[in-house]
């Protein structure tokens, strides 16, 4: 054996002295890729926590280099808006009409979107034989806060009325973020927004005509509101809820050292139930003499809170129960993406409001139903049988939270807007112009604004253009597969019940 191995190594020292060279370069150089490859592909699996994996692990080059996003504020903002398309700095150029080509053609590389994007064709589909016309769009102007123009990648706004607080301002300023992310991506149109919470255009009144396209926070069966992410992923002031990308960074950093299993053992719930019955409904749930329901619900008084400075009111730090409550305000509600990234499984009262990606969750992976006409009673069964259920009420916490930091992902919420305002524009029979439309830009709406509103918008600002092609949009779904969704969740509804009764299997 020994003596094989001295042959061999007098063997390889006999080699010609260029081909022991050639074999150095070649050990060199599988080296350095075998590196380069092992650190792309630990950067890969590092990114994706936090974002959604499916979409980061295989994303497509736009073949467009990334560009700083500046912002300036001079004296006179107004003329800025009307200098340079997506406020990107003056020296950045614009991708061309055939780059917007060849990277809309590349996209079809690119991962497949999260499914509920595929609910963007269930809500045009009221358009897909008529097109948009003008007319249309005017007459939802009766439900619109305001609307918005794009034309050639630069945002017109009009006013109709004021929107509670400043939904409209960071709904609008996500668009703009949206705008400066993808230069020249988003096609021209224009739309009519509704940014208070009820769900405006009624199936019913328009059985034998096109519906105005509306878009607006939520809606539910029997209208018509065409979803669109809703402001508080950019920030909400009023009442210090941070933007998402950052809140989920510091939820992140809050609840690492947080074992579900040391957690207190019972159902949480936070908010202002004044006037709103079904969450008036809810406190009754606390306990009593009689009953102790498994829940703990607490009255919140927002005028107390910013008075105090916001000391008990940061979501961040809600996460320290097993068991989180979502339950409706006026119709749907924005805490509920909060709720569902806590780690702890989402009691969620059943209702008939959707945002555009609750029709994503699944009952049983994302979240533990709870029936609204007896809350108590499923909120305790619900409790009981996860404190009993440890192992798998842990997993249903944390199917619900990977939705939130993966699927529901900042990087996605640029993709569902991307997709859903390039269907909508393609519905357009008419080319858009500003009209009585004002110029807007990140610089006519930062450069002005001040306190909590000022810093939101720098924290939740792109940075740079995006150097990846979004998600791959996949076709709509067929009828089967939307009554088997609607008969999975039914059948999952009923054994529930029947759980809560004993008489399932």
């Amino acid at each position: 054996m020994r003596k094989d191995k001295v042959q061999a190594a007098t063997h390889i020292v006999q080699f010609p002295i260029k081909e022991v060279f050639i074999f150095v370069i070649v050990i060199v150089l599988t080296v350095l890729i075998y590196s380069t490859w092992s650190d792309d592909f630990s950067s890969t699996i590092g990114n994706v926590t936090g974002s959604t994996g499916l979409v980061r692990k295989n994303r497509q080059p736009s073949g467009i280099p990334p560009t700083p996003i500046i912002l300036s504020c001079p004296t006179d903002t107004a003329i800025i808006c009307n200098q340079t398309p997506n406020n990107v700095s003056s020296t950045t150029a614009l991708p061309s009409a055939s780059q917007n080509t060849k990277a809309k053609r590349n996209s079809f590389a690119s991962p497949a979107c999260p499914d509920f994007f595929r609910y963007i064709h269930e809500d045009l589909k009221p358009w897909k034989s008529t097109g948009i016309t003008k007319e249309m769009v005017e007459s939802a102007r009766q439900f619109a806060h305001f609307r918005l123009v794009i034309i050639d990648g630069k945002a017109y706004h009009e006013q109709y009325k004021k929107c509670f607080q400043t939904r409209d301002v960071f709904t609008i300023w996500g668009i703009l973020q949206l705008l400066n992310r993808y230069p020249g991506r988003v096609p021209d149109l224009e739309l009519m927004f509704n940014c208070e919470d009820p769900p405006s255009v009624k199936k019913s009144s328009y059985n034998s005509s096109a519906p105005p396209p509306l878009f607006h926070y939520c809606k539910e069966e029997s209208t018509l509101d065409i979803l669109f992410p809703d402001w508080s992923f950019w920030g909400w002031p009023e009442i210090n809820i941070k933007p998402w990308g950052p809140f989920l960074e510091e939820l992140k950093n809050t609840t690492e050292s947080l074992k579900w299993k040391d957690k207190i053992p019972y159902a949480f719930w936070k908010g202002n139930p004044g006037g709103i019955g079904p969450r008036e409904d809810l406190m009754r749930c606390n306990p009593s003499n009689e009953h102790d329901w498994n829940a703990r619900v607490f009255a919140q008084n927002w005028g107390r809170e910013v008075a105090n400075g916001f000391q008990d009111s940061n979501l961040a730090n809600q996460c320290n129960y097993r068991y989180k409550i979502y339950v409706d305000g006026i119709t749907w509600s924005v805490s509920e993406k909060y709720i569902l990234a806590c780690e702890s499984p989402m009691l969620l009262v059943t209702t008939p409001y959707i945002d555009f990606f609750t029709r994503g969750l699944v009952p049983g992976k994302h979240y533990w139903p709870i029936n609204s006409s007896h809350k108590c009673e499923s909120i305790k069964f619900a409790v009981d049988w996860g404190n009993t259920h440890l192992t798998e009420a842990e997993e249903l916490g944390k199917g619900g939270s990977r939705f939130a930091h993966e699927e529901l992902s900042i990087e996605n919420i640029y993709h569902y807007m991307l997709h859903l305002l390039t269907e909508y524009a393609q519905l357009l029979t008419y080319k858009p112009t500003p009209d009585k439309a004002n110029s807007i830009c990140i610089e006519s709406m930062a450069c002005p604004a001040n306190g909590l509103g000022k810093q939101f918008m720098l924290d939740s600002m792109v940075k740079s253009t995006y150097e990846f092609e979004p998600c791959s949009l996949s076709p709509p779904f067929d009828i089967e597969e939307l009554n088997a969704l609607a008969r999975s969740k039914e059948e999952y509804l009923k054994n529930i019940e029947k759980m809560e009764k004993g008489t399932a299997l």
